[in-house]
């Protein structure tokens, strides 16, 4: 077996869980009920250690724990930080971004990755409603450049009823000329732009895709083929759990026919170099 980097992980603790204002939890409770269909106990939250636990039973080597910034309500870097030095060996920390938040913003992203040793960088932007190539995230997108991280980027619908769909892949197509060096994410697939999520990824070097937040059962057969050929230094693992679990994930993942040396670079060596795991 393969043991496998997931790149898109929340840190689904009841802790962190309870902090969300009743508000956003009237929000997302359809979404986690209806969309990603999670039993109610899980909804709920799980422990660290559950989670370990359930990435154990996959499979799954490491995760990058996300701190979500969703502008309503933002995860602390201090509590992904605390679960990274609790077991370095399985978690890194990636900083959520609140374009918001404006320079101090930028100033906090240092932060996460001189002081808490943050890999990378994370946006969701139908939470602010403003597409990934407005000026807004340039200072972010710099920062990112400047300290040599990746940035995730949530492409495709926003699956929220209540959210506006504003990241359509090929917005990453300006974010990707304006900053070639850059390492851009496109997470989420890009469902239903599909093609267009392809096409920038072969346009530009330094643009990659995530298979987060899709079961692979129901993965369009372009991205498969793509995964399969040309796109086998290009595509990243991972599963958003609890929107996907991690068993579920690495039991599609293993029904697919893969040619030989892709699955490997899928699941965990395009992780490693994108995110220069070897360097850390």
């Amino acid at each position: 077996m393969v043991l496998a980097i997931d790149a898109v992980c929340n840190l689904w603790t009841k802790e962190i869980n309870r902090t969300r204002p009743k508000v956003l939890d009237d929000q997302v409770r359809h979404f986690w009920q209806s969309y990603a269909k999670i039993d109610r106990q899980l909804y709920e939250g799980e422990t660290v250690e559950g989670i370990l636990r359930r990435m154990d039973r996959a499979g799954i080597e490491k995760g990058f724990l996300i701190a979500p910034a969703l502008g309503i309500w933002n995860v602390p870097y201090e509590k992904i930080a605390q679960a990274v030095g609790k077991y370095p060996d399985r978690f890194h920390g990636l900083a959520g971004i609140n374009p918001e938040e404006r320079m101090e913003g930028v100033r906090k992203l240092e932060r996460a990755v001189k002081e808490y040793g943050f890999i990378g960088a994370h946006v969701y932007p139908h939470w602010f409603k403003t597409p990934p190539n407005d000026r807004i995230y340039y200072p972010f997108y710099a920062k990112c450049v400047e300290l040599d991280i990746p940035i995730e980027i949530q492409i495709g619908h926003s699956a929220q009823t209540y959210l506006p769909t504003v990241a359509h892949p090929m917005t990453l197509d300006d974010i990707a000329i304006y900053f070639p060096e850059l390492k851009i994410i496109g997470i989420h697939i890009g469902w239903p732009w599909v093609d267009q999520a392809i096409a920038v990824a072969l346009k530009h070097p330094n643009v990659y895709l995530g298979s987060d937040a899709h079961a692979p059962k129901y993965w369009d057969p372009k991205f498969v083929h793509f995964l399969n050929t040309r796109g086998k230094d290009k595509v990243i693992f991972g599963t958003d759990f609890p929107v996907i679990d991690f068993e579920r994930a690495k039991r599609e993942i293993d029904e697919i026919e893969f040619r030989k040396g892709v699955k490997e670079k899928f699941l965990r060596e395009n992780a490693i170099r994108v995110f220069k795991l070897n360097e850390s």
